[in-house]
């Protein structure tokens, strides 16, 4: 008999996608069989990229690694990774700030479902400042995102404030 696949969701807005989201999901690799990157319909934030968007340009960056699947999903997290049979729910830490609200989502949903494991990894240090607020904020008003987001990420954000590239 095979071994199941170890599955994790990495759940997210991802509004938009930057080098720390991404450098999280390429280092869960190492734990992970497969990862699926979960683009949520449902967010308290008021998106500055559609749904459509924001799942398109996920599934640019992660075009070449076929262990990592992209596709939204609406609803309770816990009940989606259910019926992806995921074992894990894949969370990034950035700072003690972030370690709160993490906390308490973790244990909501063990509550819910107490098979389905959170795991916590640390960001890399170089992307500990970032942000997808500040990367958005940083853009709108000009200044250089160059190197902190996915270069298809870069240019979408540059078309949507109407900016040239920076590089």
């Amino acid at each position: 008999m095979g071994k199941e696949k170890r599955v994790a969701i990495y759940p997210g807005t991802f509004d938009p996608l930057t080098n720390g989201h991404f450098c999280l999901v390429d280092r869960g690799l190492d734990i992970f069989d497969q990862i699926i990157v979960a683009v949520a319909h449902d967010s308290p934030k008021n998106p500055l990229f559609t749904l459509e968007e924001r799942v398109e340009m996920a599934k640019e960056v992660f075009a070449g690694e076929p262990r990592i699947i992209v596709e939204p999903f609406a609803g309770l997290l816990i009940d989606y990774a259910r019926k992806k049979k995921a074992k894990a729910i894949l969370r990034g830490l950035r700072a003690v700030s972030d370690f709160e609200y993490e906390f308490q989502m973790a244990l909501m949903n063990r509550k819910l479902d107490p098979m389905i494991q959170t795991v916590f990894l640390m960001t890399d240090y170089r992307w500990l400042y970032i942000s997808s607020t500040i990367i958005k904020d940083v853009a709108k008003l000009g200044g250089n995102i160059h190197g902190l987001v996915p270069e298809v990420v870069e240019k979408k954000l540059l078309e949507r404030f109407g900016k040239k590239g920076q590089g």
